[in-house]
């Protein structure tokens, strides 16, 4: 199940269940939308994956199904992610 993590690791944001602007990789880093365009590229900086819009948890399954409450923050924030051909 996922974590549904709180923020975005690069500004803080916050990133409730319910959001449209959440985007994980596979190992769930969790970005906002502007992180993930105008710094990332659409790439995780943790690991280069692919990053894509986290689906939205139902309402009635956060009582048994509760989101993530780690906020997980890069104190430096995020680098761009390095293109692969320069």
């Amino acid at each position: 199940m996922l974590e549904l993590r709180p923020n975005c690791e690069c500004c803080d944001k916050d990133l409730p269940p319910e959001s449209l602007d959440a985007y994980i990789c596979s190992f769930e880093c969790t970005f906002c939308g502007g992180c993930k365009d105008a710094v990332l590229d659409g790439r995780c900086p943790n690991c280069g994956g692919e990053l894509v819009r986290r689906p939205v948890r139902p309402a009635e399954k956060l009582a048994n199904n509760p989101p993530g409450t780690t906020r997980v923050l890069k104190p430096q924030g995020c680098a761009p992610h390095p293109h692969p051909h320069g």
